[in-house]
């Protein structure tokens, strides 16, 4: 659990004012990365504040730059970046725990948060709304054209998502839909292209019958 840079308090998870002191914390990058100011204001809006946002270059391999507001401390990235910057914070990943990304996701959920569209840093035009990685719980806001803004505490949120497997539990999840959606086009061309297909079959009869008819074909 985070806590206050100012007076120590624990933090609720995805909330960077604290409840005691009022401060608000940068959650995201204090402890996390070292950093340094590159430019005070950049040409880029934060979509919350209205203000300009602050560049900042992160000591990672090469030259990392990315926005970030100095008053609600979201941070917006190009695209690409938020996967170079996981793929450089949470390394050897080997196990999926289901248990613990289902924890997370329902420890960090903002339930009161209603849904709100805010403009791109950029282009000023609304961005849309997605989950990050598809099953990461995580809502961004999205602009086609110029990158991903993040709300304070979302980073952490896809950090730990990362370590408890969520990246490989998406990729394996991935795999299966895309080798369900290759035989359900098998079984519709064969629906389609058999004359004699019984449409009273069920999907793994017929399956067992294209099987049968191939290996028919071939012995």
């Amino acid at each position: 659990m985070a806590l206050c840079n100012a007076c120590s308090a624990p933090l609720a998870p995805n909330i960077n004012r604290c409840l005691y002191c009022n401060v608000r914390n940068d959650v995201d990058l204090h402890g996390k990365h070292k950093y340094s100011v590159a430019t005070q204001q950049s040409e880029r809006i934060c979509p919350h504040c209205d203000t300009p946002l602050q560049t900042i270059k992160l000591k990672m391999q090469g030259d990392f730059h990315i926005e970030r507001c100095k008053t609600c401390f979201g941070l917006f990235f190009d695209l690409g970046e938020i996967e170079t910057l996981l793929d450089n914070s949470v390394t050897n990943v080997a196990d999926i725990n289901l248990k613990l990304i289902k924890s997370i996701n329902k420890d960090r959920y903002q339930k009161h948060h209603g849904v709100k569209y805010v403009k791109c840093p950029c282009c000023r035009i609304l961005m849309n709304r997605v989950n990050f990685g598809h099953r990461s719980g995580v809502i961004v806001d999205k602009c086609s054209k110029h990158g991903i803004w993040v709300d304070s505490g979302e980073i952490t949120h896809l950090m730990e998502w990362k370590k408890a497997g969520g990246e490989l539990l998406n990729v394996e999840q991935h795999k299966q839909d895309k080798q369900k959606a290759k035989t359900t086009r098998s079984v519709k061309t064969y629906q389609k292209n058999n004359d004699y297909f019984n449409p009273s079959l069920s999907e793994p009869d017929l399956l067992e019958n294209i099987s049968s008819l191939i290996f028919k074909l071939f012995s």
